[in-house]
């Protein structure tokens, strides 16, 4: 595949143009992209009040809502807001985190299956917690601190030997699968080493699951997106204009290489602190964005919608596979992957039907 196919052709500009009465200021809207947007987040809400009143101990919605204003019956109180609550905040925030990184990541790759799990770096990230878990017996911090490095130095090693002259789609996702497959045989290495009960840890670990997530996961996670999004969204503009060719960008006043390159860190980081937070869960970030793109039609990067879509995706797989052999606990990533390799399916014949 050479770079001309993996671009996207130019999307034909649509919405209506904003601007202050001084016209210093303007601003695209874009009327579906609202709508589909506002649709994301009321879908999310419902299935975070569904996840908030339902399990073992039912309450009801006003139950809820006195709970998390300070009153409420007793023990909901514990359920709510000790249990339910930040599981469902940190399902939230990584999802977005997943949506946003593989929406930049197809832009910088120009190819739909530009995501952080099939380039590796999830699985990179993975490497760095494996390290952390099996042979430095570190906690939760510092298991989380190995899923950040891992991600941004299999990033790192992917960038460098991808580069030639700068950084081409195919170039950049053939390297990437490349190491991702020299990581997976080192993890399962690491795993066949392990003592048994280290490597049952690890294994849930590798699951991807929001099971046991406490405010201790979200906070931390919290104040990295506060970061990490919007420089995201300041790189928006660059990437819609980026899609459009190395020549087009430049000729705008936009560096194409290390726009790029900003891109690649940004959405690395993006996804490496998802992992740290609920392990590598699979196929949000492949998803989310092509699903987002497809609702909105939209010419711009769709950085939010895809932040959206991947929230959804997340919480909805999520409260799926609690209902599903309850009161037994799945790993969301189960549901995940389910998902993912269905639409992974279609994806590839619809691909193929096009050649």
């Amino acid at each position: 595949m050479s770079a001309a196919e993996g671009r996207r052709p130019p999307a034909p500009v649509t919405g209506r143009v904003l601007r202050t009465p001084a016209g210093g200021v303007s601003l695209r809207f874009h009327a579906r992209s609202f709508a589909v947007g506002a649709g994301l987040v009321l879908a999310v809400v419902a299935v975070g009040v569904t996840s908030l009143t339902t399990g073992t101990y039912t309450a009801s919605v006003p139950d809820v809502i006195a709970t998390l204003l300070g009153g409420g019956p007793p023990g909901l109180d514990f359920i709510v807001g000790q249990l339910r609550l930040p599981r469902l905040l940190v399902g939230i925030m990584v999802g977005m985190a997943l949506g946003i990184s593989g929406a930049m990541f197809q832009s910088v790759s120009r190819n739909p299956l530009g995501s952080p799990d099939v380039i590796g770096f999830t699985t990179g990230s993975a490497t760095g917690a494996l390290v952390v878990i099996l042979l430095l017996g570190g906690g939760t911090e510092q298991v989380a601190a190995g899923a950040v490095v891992g991600g941004m130095a299999t990033a790192a090693l992917v960038y460098a030997l991808a580069f030639r002259r700068g950084v081409q789609g195919f170039r950049l996702i053939l390297t990437g699968i490349g190491i991702a497959a020299m990581l997976l045989s080192f993890n399962s290495y690491l795993l066949t080493r392990a003592a048994l009960a280290d490597a049952h840890a690890a294994e849930l670990w590798l699951a991807g699951s929001l099971n046991g997530r406490r405010w201790e996961h979200a906070l931390p996670l919290s104040l990295a997106l506060l970061v990490l999004v919007p420089v995201a969204l300041t790189l928006g503009r660059r990437m819609s204009l980026l899609e459009m060719g190395d020549e087009t960008a430049r000729a705008r006043g936009v560096p194409a290489e290390p726009t790029r390159l900003a891109l690649l860190v940004t959405s690395v980081a993006l996804a490496a602190v998802a992992t740290a937070a609920a392990g590598p869960i699979a196929f949000v970030a492949l998803a989310a964005p092509q699903l987002a793109r497809r609702l909105t039609a939209s010419p711009g990067s769709g950085l939010i919608p895809a932040a959206l879509m991947g929230a959804l995706l997340l919480v909805a797989s999520d409260f799926a596979v609690q209902r599903a052999l309850a009161p037994t606990q799945l790993p969301v990533g189960i549901g995940t992957a389910a998902l993912g390799g269905l639409y992974l399916a279609w994806l590839l014949g619809r691909e193929w039907r096009k050649r």
